[in-house]
């Protein structure tokens, strides 16, 4: 164990001798697994009868990072996955900074704040929105690193097997959404014209728009159309392409036409819930924004492997996070708009008290209500310490202390 790992060692072993993490419920059903510092692999299989036994391990072995089971079992200690005896299992979603594009590239706090953007997203739209859950029925928890954990805890979803918890996943996240079904064509004949094989019927394959009592993606995607029928109308031709790619090939003949004949007939569209009055390039036009470009900003982002996965570990709210000794901390649904872990998840165990790092490369850092302008070797408080030292933006002590021990011994 180097002086990284004992430095947060010890602040860990600070925080959980006041502190026990927040049993889930029905807790001695649960499998827990943790990690430690001296360790490179999850200690798991392990059950808890009381609250009691729970801490004493805590301050015990002050583990680096700390799960349970999102599934219940009969034996949830028993060693094998086979013999624990599987009973059900909540419903997760987690959203984690890994999978943002450009992520490299931002700060802690932007990852933060997109996935926060994503969560509620998730949350409002889709699992209160279109699935119908309750509000208290969710349990939100910043999962103490990079993300947000959504847990669904109703007895009607217990019991959901792997597949059926997929097609959930793929209803979020817009996999397989056909757009014929969405916008479906109305044929109509229009014409007959005689041929020397008999008559021929013309046939007008216009669009329709789901109408306004439509549920789930119709009615999401009825109200995407609003906004790029807005959008065109008020934009010009050259920010519409910008805030839709996918028809930046279109000529801005075509893109001036379709413009003109929506911004005539924008009323109708919505009121008939047909495309009918508009040209066939330009219901074109709305069909490929709308399969392209919004139906991806309509869906929710879903880490499928996790939610699926019906004996999953995940974090245990009230421990701490070994890569950034933040605090794995249950939100409700109106903490969540503003939630910042930088100020709101930081334990009150770790002190003011200065503490000797050295950076690894400079930073700034706004925590606790104090802004940092880190570089080299500086001071900071213990709590800014242990974060900076977990995420592996800086090392325990002064570099040219070490140097100069290293001399004289």
């Amino acid at each position: 164990m180097d002086s990284n790992q004992r430095f947060l060692l010890k602040a860990f072993r600070k925080y959980y001798k006041v502190n026990t993490p927040i049993l889930p419920d029905r807790f001695t059903r649960r499998e827990f697994g943790f990690m430690f510092f001296d360790k490179t692999f999850v200690q798991r299989h392990i059950g808890f009868s009381n609250p009691q036994d729970l801490h004493r391990f805590m301050m015990g072995q002050v583990p680096s990072h700390s799960y349970y089971s999102t599934s219940y079992y009969r034996t949830p200690d028993a060693p094998t996955m086979d013999e624990k005896g599987w009973m059900g299992a909540e419903l997760i979603f987690d959203l984690d900074a890994d999978h943002l594009e450009g992520a490299e590239n931002m700060t802690y706090s932007e990852m933060l704040m997109e996935i926060r953007s994503q969560m509620i997203h998730l949350v409002d739209t889709f699992l209160m929105g279109n699935l119908g859950f309750d509000e208290d029925q969710i349990h939100i928890t910043f999962s103490g690193g990079r993300g947000y954990h959504a847990h669904v805890r109703t007895p009607d979803i217990m019991g959901l097997k792997s597949p059926e918890r997929r097609e959930l996943v793929d209803f979020i996240t817009g996999t397989g959404l056909n757009i014929d079904w969405v916008f479906p064509y109305n044929r109509v004949a229009t014409s007959q014209i005689a041929t020397g094989n008999g008559v021929r019927t013309n046939i007008a394959k216009d669009r329709l728009i789901p109408p306004e009592d439509s549920g789930g993606w119709k009615l999401m995607m009825r109200h995407g159309l609003m906004d790029v029928v807005d959008d065109i109308c008020q934009e010009d031709i050259k920010a519409f392409k910008k805030e839709y790619p996918s028809i930046k090939g279109s000529t801005s003949a075509a893109l001036l036409k379709a413009q003109e004949e929506i911004r005539s007939t924008r009323g109708i569209l919505f009121e008939k819930n047909t495309m009918a009055v508009l040209s066939q390039p330009t219901q074109n036009i709305l069909i490929k924004v709308m399969k392209e470009d919004m139906a991806p900003r309509l869906s929710g982002e879903v880490d499928e492997p996790v939610t699926a996965d019906i004996k999953r570990l995940i974090r245990l709210p009230g421990s701490v996070h070994g890569k950034s000794g933040l605090r794995v901390t249950p939100i409700t649904r109106q903490q969540l708009t503003d939630f910042d872990p930088l100020q709101m998840a930081v334990p009150d165990e770790y002190s003011d008290d200065p503490v000797k790092i050295t950076m690894r490369k400079d930073m700034e850092l706004d925590m606790k209500g104090q802004h940092f302008k880190l570089s080299g070797e500086t001071e900071v408080p213990e709590y800014a310490a242990v974060f900076l030292i977990g995420r592996k933006a800086a090392s325990y002590g002064f570099a040219s202390e070490e140097s100069q021990k290293e001399k004289i011994f």
